[in-house]
């Protein structure tokens, strides 16, 4: 999925904390919007991200299990009816089991998968970085990702894209984007999605 290339330590708070931010905007009306992932509404995404903050927060605790070996794509996420206080409660809990050094060196799992953790690190950066431009997308609120997970999203996914074939990413096909386009529409078109995206 990804070469050598290190993944340097970062702080995936700031993230966590935008995210957990765009979907506190969220009103009930705009919960069953279409997103920029075909077949997914807001309220899929929302449940997306309460279940991958899980997952990578116990990958980076090494914490093994049910939570860090189910594929994200054999079910259907959606939101319970007290995920406006789990969801950011979760996405704090990834951010806090992020900064222990210890999650980024080794091996460990996520989505089935086994990584190093500095590239798992990585991959949860990715998520956070794209899954909230999808919720900003979807609901028509500012975006503006923190810039040290955006590069970090930028590194993973450039590297996936290296070693998928020409036109391939991680997540299905790259979207072209000029070169000189800004980083996270560069960061979306590697993504599979395309930065011009409306409702």
């Amino acid at each position: 999925m990804t070469d050598d290339r290190t993944f340097d330590t970062f702080d995936l708070g700031p993230q966590a904390l935008i995210v957990a931010r765009l979907a506190a905007e969220m009103t009930q009306e705009q919960l069953d919007r279409a997103t920029p992932c075909p077949g997914l509404a807001v309220h899929h995404m929302l449940g997306h991200l309460g279940g991958l903050a899980v997952a990578f927060r116990d990958a980076g605790r090494k914490d093994l299990g049910v939570t860090t070996d189910t594929n994200p794509a054999s079910v259907v996420p959606d939101i319970g009816p007290d995920w406006r206080e789990t969801l950011p409660k979760a996405l704090d809990e990834l951010a806090e089991a992020w900064r222990d050094p210890a999650a980024w060196t080794g091996e460990t799992r996520a989505g089935g998968v086994t990584l190093p953790g500095a590239v798992a690190g990585a991959v949860a950066a990715d998520e956070l970085v794209v899954h909230g431009w999808d919720l900003a997308r979807a609901s028509g609120q500012e975006y503006e990702p923190d810039e040290v997970a955006l590069r970090a999203a930028y590194g993973f996914l450039a590297a996936a894209a290296e070693n998928s074939g020409p036109g391939e990413g991680v997540f299905g096909p790259v979207v072209p984007v000029p070169d000189d386009a800004p980083l996270l529409d560069r960061v979306i078109g590697l993504s599979g999605r395309d930065p011009g995206w409306k409702p």
